[in-house]
C-alpha cells in the first residue's frame, strides 16, 4: 500500500500550515489527530480526503502518493539570530517540495542531473580568512570568466550544475546551501536564496553560499572567521581585484559617495559592499571607511531592510520555467504537472508559454 506521510508533512510544513489548520482549510473533513496519523504513517486517508487534502495543500494527489524520495544533508543558514527553527523547517521544505520538482522535470526530459561542474581543485583549503581571494580566482579561471563583472549569477551557477532556489522568505533568512541527496545516492549542491531582497544583496549571498560550497576551511578557524572568508570570497568574485583598481585607483584618502554608486551596477554588488572590498584591497584605510560608515548609518542604509538608492536589479532563476515549457512542448509533461512544478495554475501555464506578459508570474 501507498504511504502518503512524508510527502503530506512535506507539503503542509512548506505550507506554513500547522495540524489544526490544515484541518481547516479542509472545512475539518478530518480531524487534525487524524492527519498527524496520515503523517506517521499510521493510517492511510481515503479518496475524498485525499481530494481534499490535495486542494487544501494546493498539490496533486500524484505528489503525494509518489515514493520518490530526496533529502537535503549539510544544511546551512545565512541568518539573522531572529530566526526561529520553525521558520528554517518551512524553508527546508519548501527547497525540498521545489527540488523534488525540478528533479521530475529533468528526468522527463531524460538530462543528467547527477554531478556538477565543481571549480577545479576545489575544495580549497582555507587556513586563513585572506585566502577566500583566491579561493575567488582560481573559480573565475576554472569557469573562464575573466576579470569582468558577473551579469547574471544565478544562470551562471545554474549552468555550472548547481540548483538555485529563490523563494520569498522571512527578512531574518538570507540564503540557505545544502545538499540534495537523491534515491539513487548521488548528490547535487543547492543554493537558496531570498526572492524578496534587492539585487546586491542576492548576489552577494549567492557568492557567499558558492565560497561554502568550495571551501575546506582549517578546522581552527571559528564559526566567526569561516563566515568573514566567505564574505571576502563573494566580494573577490563579484569585484575582482582588477576591476577595482582600473575604476578606483590603488590608494584614495578621499572618496565621494556618488563615485561608489557610479560603480554600483557596474559591478552588481552594494555600495556598502563596494567600500569592504576597497577596505580588503588596502585602497581605503581607517579613515576613509569610518566617514563612509558614519554616512552609511546615517542613512539607514546598514538597518534593515538594508535598503540602498539605486537597487541592482533582482536575480531570478528561470532554468526550470524554461526546462518546463520545453517539456511540455515534447509532450514529455503534462501541462497539469509542469504547471505543479512552477507553482501556478495551467491557465497560468499557458498564458506564460504564450508569450513574454509583463504581468505573468515568476516563480
Amino acid at each position: 500500500m501507498k504511504m502518503i506521510g512524508t510527502r503530506l508533512k512535506l507539503a503542509r510544513t512548506a505550507s506554513g500550515m500547522s495540524l489544526r489548520d490544515l484541518s481547516a482549510a479542509m472545512n475539518e473533513l478530518v480531524t487534525a489527530q487524524a492527519i498527524g496519523k496520515y503523517e506517521r504513517d499510521e493510517s492511510m486517508p481515503g479518496s475524498a480526503v485525499l481530494l481534499a487534502l490535495s486542494a487544501a495543500l494546493d498539490v496533486s494527489i500524484d505528489y503525494l502518493l509518489s515514493q520518490d524520495r530526496v533529502a537535503l544533508e549539510a544544511v546551512d543558514f545565512r541568518k539573522k539570530p531572529s530566526a526561529g527553527k520553525r521558520e528554517e523547517a518551512q524553508v527546508q521544505a519548501k527547497v525540498l517540495h521545489r527540488l523534488e520538482h525540478y528533479l521530475a522535470v529533468e528526468e522527463a526530459l531524460g538530462l543528467d542531473s547527477a554531478t556538477w561542474d565543481r571549480p577545479d581543485s576545489a575544495p580549497y583549503p582555507i587556513n586563513e580568512i585572506v585566502e577566500a581571494d583566491a579561493a575567488a580566482s582560481q573559480v573565475r579561471e576554472a569557469w573562464h570568466l575573466g576579470r569582468d563583472p558577473i551579469t547574471n549569477l544565478v544562470e551562471l551557477l545554474e549552468a555550472r550544475g548547481m540548483k538555485v532556489i529563490c523563494e520569498p522568505l522571512a527578512d531574518s533568512i538570507d540564503g540557505m546551501t545544502a545538499h540534495v541527496r537523491r534515491a539513487d545516492g548521488s548528490t547535487l549542491p543547492v543554493i537558496v536564496v531570498n526572492a524578496s531582497h534587492h539585487g546586491e544583496r542576492q548576489r552577494f549571498t549567492l557568492a557567499h553560499e558558492l565560497a561554502h560550497a568550495v571551501f575546506e576551511p582549517h578546522k581552527r578557524l571559528s564559526e566567526a572567521e569561516v563566515e568573514k572568508a566567505a564574505h571576502r570570497f563573494a566580494g573577490a568574485l563579484l569585484m575582482p581585484a582588477e576591476i577595482i583598481w582600473r575604476e578606483i585607483g590603488r590608494h584614495r584618502t578621499r572618496v565621494s559617495l556618488g563615485e561608489l554608486f557610479a560603480l554600483k551596477p557596474v559591478v552588481g554588488a552594494s555600495v556598502q559592499a563596494l567600500a569592504y572590498r576597497c577596505k580588503d584591497l588596502g585602497i581605503f584605510g581607517q579613515p576613509v571607511m569610518r566617514r563612509l560608515y558614519d554616512e552609511f548609518e546615517r542613512q539607514g542604509w546598514r538597518s534593515p531592510p538594508y535598503e540602498e538608492p539605486l537597487p541592482v536589479a533582482r536575480e531570478s532563476a528561470t532554468r526550470l520555467r524554461r526546462l518546463c515549457f520545453r517539456a511540455v512542448e515534447e509532450g514529455a509533461m503534462s501541462e497539469s504537472r509542469a504547471a505543479e512544478a512552477l507553482g501556478m495554475s495551467v491557465r497560468e501555464l499557458d498564458r506564460a508559454m504564450a508569450g513574454p506578459w509583463e504581468d505573468q508570474p515568476s516563480p
